[in-house]
């Protein structure tokens, strides 16, 4: 959202550099340098900024700011004016970067951050280039002036509205590896079979407490998927009610490995959690099978 529609600045300015007065080559590489040293300073304050703002706090008031020297250059009459809102838009523009980039990274658990943050910048180079191309036509088929106010009064409406509608739960999680030897794990010899693996986990559950049962097994499924399995579903046992079996599909018996290695602290959280459901004796049984090919 952000880098879609702050884009236009970058994208109109060699336009805007030229219809200001007395405008040339000089002036455009003046408004970029200018715009260059609001992000330096602003780097320079970002750990205060933090201490006294929360992250969307930040990229709501950077995103704002941003937007307003994004207006003011479209209204800009000479240098005077427009060097003041490009250091402005600069400083706004590290600010909103950086804490997105860093919110990204602390989202993403070891394993999949590198991939994670290759989707990120693909991302924002992807909404940068659509962007540039975006206000460009709207130029084109407005005005110079219309693009950048149009941007600028988008950006923020549309950044307020995701802040708004978007819940995100990455502050309440714990993203750090889990603790070595957290579960007994699989035997150490793979099969001599070779397909997929699937994996049954049989609960025994109070039946009164079945609704909340499932919710803690909605969580689960997402923690599952999102560790590399590529199925997973809960079955419920008609004769015996207070029996449930939780059914993971691996790709491979490495896949499968591959999944005790991914768990973090958040999820061991959920899973005691869910053993806390459990009223057998002894721990939920684990059965493991290779599907046949």
């Amino acid at each position: 959202i952000f880098f879609l529609h702050s884009t236009a600045l970058l994208a109109l300015l060699p336009l805007l550099a030229r219809g200001l007065h007395g405008g040339d080559a000089g002036t455009f590489t003046l408004l970029l340098a200018s715009m260059g040293a609001g992000a330096i300073v602003a780097v320079l304050f970002l750990p205060r900024l933090r201490q006294a703002l929360g992250r969307d706090q930040l990229v709501l008031r950077g995103t704002a700011l941003q937007s307003a020297a994004t207006a003011v250059m479209a209204v800009a009459p000479n240098t005077w004016v427009a060097v003041p809102a490009m250091f402005f838009g600069g400083a706004a523009w590290i600010t909103v970067a950086n804490s997105l980039s860093v919110s990204a990274q602390l989202a993403l658990p070891d394993w999949v951050r590198a991939r994670g943050m290759a989707t990120y910048q693909m991302a924002i180079m992807g909404a940068s280039a659509f962007g540039a191309a975006l206000w460009g036509n709207v130029a084109e088929a407005s005005s110079l002036r219309t693009s950048l106010l149009v941007a600028a009064v988008s950006g923020t409406a549309v950044m307020l509205l995701a802040l708004r509608f978007v819940t995100d739960h990455a502050d309440e999680d714990d993203m750090s590896p889990a603790q070595a030897g957290w579960a007994a794990g699989p035997p150490p010899e793979p099969p001599e079979e070779s397909g997929r693996v699937v994996v049954t986990v049989e609960y025994i559950i109070d039946p009164a407490r079945a609704a909340a049962f499932h919710l803690v097994m909605q969580q689960t499924r997402r923690v599952r998927l999102s560790q590399g399995a590529v199925g997973w579903e809960l079955l419920h046992d008609v004769g015996q009610p207070e029996r449930y079996v939780e059914e993971i599909v691996d790709e491979s018996w490495t896949e499968h490995l591959r999944r005790f290695s991914r768990a973090t602290a958040t999820d061991m959280a959920l899973r005691e959690r869910r053993l806390a459901f459990h009223l057998g004796e002894s721990p939920p049984v684990v059965t493991r099978y290779v599907v046949r090919r």
